[in-house]
């Protein structure tokens, strides 16, 4: 029986395609970006809908409004994306329009789901990928290497706001670690 189509990155691929993603036209704002939706398991409207009043920068944290009817949390932002949000607001604030209170925005205005879907393909053509890396990868990207980390499975659903246990159970399922010493005495 063969392993049904891989929809997410390993960790190694991840790192692959955050590289990847510094070196497209706007790099500073799309590495903001694809960290972030990695790191929250962020849905692409979940991404394109972060508002700068959701980000505390002295504490570190990231208010995480999830779709869907899902758990929305505060959620700790670490060193490296606190460094990438820093640097993206910088060159946001040179390219500032008026009133917009989103985090991350194209030049033509409000990012769409196709736009964010476009540039994720072109990263992943400079990631030397075979396939389009799309934003719900990022998503079960974050579940799988949590999984792998072995974080207990009600933290990965309130992490990822799931409703339903039944949706973060296919991250720890396929995780081969947890039968690690099962025999061992």
């Amino acid at each position: 029986m063969s392993e049904p189509k891989k929809n997410y990155l390993t960790e190694a691929e991840v790192e692959t395609f955050l590289k990847a993603s510094k070196k497209t036209r706007n790099g500073v704002r799309d590495y903001c970006m694809a960290l972030m939706a990695y790191r929250h398991g962020l849905r692409v409207s979940e991404l394109i809908d972060i508002r700068l009043d959701e980000i505390d920068l002295d504490g570190s944290s990231v208010f995480i409004r999830r779709e869907k009817g899902s758990l929305s949390t505060r959620q700790p932002i670490e060193g490296d994306e606190m460094r990438a949000i820093r640097a993206w607001l910088r060159e946001r604030s040179a390219t500032l329009r008026a009133g917009d209170a989103r985090l991350f925005f194209s030049i033509r205005g409000p990012f769409t789901r196709q736009a964010i879907n476009s540039i994720f393909a072109t990263i992943s053509k400079k990631a030397g990928f075979s396939f389009k890396v799309y934003p719900h990868m990022l998503r079960h990207s974050c579940g799988f290497a949590l999984a792998n980390k072995q974080i207990p499975t009600r933290t990965i659903q309130d992490y990822l706001g799931h409703k339903s246990i039944q949706h973060t159970v296919r991250y720890t399922a396929t995780n081969a670690g947890r039968f690690k010493n099962l025999w061992r005495k």
